[in-house]
């Protein structure tokens, strides 16, 4: 009796990989050097939805929503991320980029506060303010 097992037709195949593009250039979306950031506010009622930063030093800049803002923040970082999204698309640096936004503040349920932007020694320096109550 023979020990080989007969070769299973569906892996007798070749095997084909498809490529799949890695989508549009993006920031990275963390960076432990120093940042700059600004808060973004309800246009309704003012409370604070999150925050956008971007890195000094690296290719990085993120929308960071507040917690305690719940679904809305969630909702406007949409937004935000598109915004970044199409910067990066442009080549702008992040420090532009954040510089773009502040000169139009609008978003769709939030609006930048251009007199709020400030910095912090890291992105997780951002996330921190974020978690906070």
């Amino acid at each position: 009796m023979s020990s080989e097992r007969p070769i299973n037709p569906r892996f007798d195949e070749d095997v084909h990989f498809n490529l799949v593009s890695p989508g549009p250039p993006r920031y990275r979306t963390h960076s432990d050097k120093p940042v700059r950031y600004f808060t973004v506010v309800d246009k309704q009622g003012g409370a604070v939805l999150g925050y956008v930063w971007g890195a000094v030093e690296d290719d990085a800049a993120a929308w960071e929503p507040r917690q305690a803002a719940g679904p809305r923040a969630l909702s406007e970082g949409g937004f935000w991320h598109a915004r970044l999204t199409e910067a990066k698309g442009r080549g702008v640096p992040p420090s532009q980029a954040l510089a773009e936004m502040l000169a139009a503040p609008e978003g769709r349920k939030g609006r930048a506060v251009p007199e709020s932007l400030t910095d912090a020694p890291d992105a997780d320096a951002v996330k921190a303010l974020a978690a906070q109550d």
